[in-house]
């Protein structure tokens, strides 16, 4: 068998790699903190220790429930779910009703997020957010529904639309050319946001 091997004059390949270097400037240098971008397939990536430091700003919180129940919300803890492509943060929360609890509830909740790009914002937001798992001792059956209600309207209050990254206009842009975030995959260490042409 034979084999060929097309080589590029070296002069063409220093210029192809200078080309690269450049646009890893232009895209990523630039201005973004903990965003790589990847030249070869046009995608930024966000690792998970970076994702969970954005979210870790919404925490701690106090809520009121039907003005009923007050719900403290603290220390969460992001995991991601690649099959389900979202996001999952698991907090610690306190529940108390001094006029139907005869002490405070404490547990944990599990919100998970889906993720979207917002274009008016240059903002990849969570989105469409929801409890996943109500996890507190000592409740009782009567008030099951309404622990749940609690985790959803949670989620809905801090979660919905928070903007985890927004991108300076000098990343989407490379050449004179403009770019735009599409699709948004969820990873086992991070997330991954394709970047294509307008």
């Amino acid at each position: 068998m034979i084999k060929t091997t097309t080589r590029l004059p070296g002069k063409r390949l220093r210029g192809l790699l200078g080309a690269a270097i450049l646009a890893c400037g232009a895209l990523a240098a630039s201005g973004a903190s903990w965003a790589a971008y990847n030249i070869w397939t046009n995608e930024y990536t966000f690792p998970q220790q970076d994702l969970q430091s954005a979210i870790a700003t919404q925490f701690p919180r106090k809520l009121r429930y039907m003005e009923m129940f007050d719900v403290n919300l603290s220390n969460p803890r992001l995991t991601l779910d690649q099959a389900a492509n979202r996001l999952t943060t698991v907090v610690d929360a306190r529940i108390d009703n001094k006029l139907l609890m005869s002490k405070p509830v404490v547990g944990t909740l599990s919100l998970s997020s889906a993720l979207k790009y917002d274009a008016a914002s240059r903002a990849v937001r969570l989105d469409s957010p929801a409890v996943e798992k109500v996890d507190i001792a000592g409740v009782p059956a009567l008030y099951a529904a309404q622990i749940n209600a609690i985790g959803n309207a949670a989620a809905e209050q801090i979660l919905k639309d928070y903007p985890i990254y927004t991108f300076k206009p000098e990343q989407l842009e490379m050449n004179g050319k403009h770019f735009e975030p599409g699709t948004i995959t969820v990873l086992n260490d991070g997330i991954k946001v394709e970047i294509k042409p307008l």
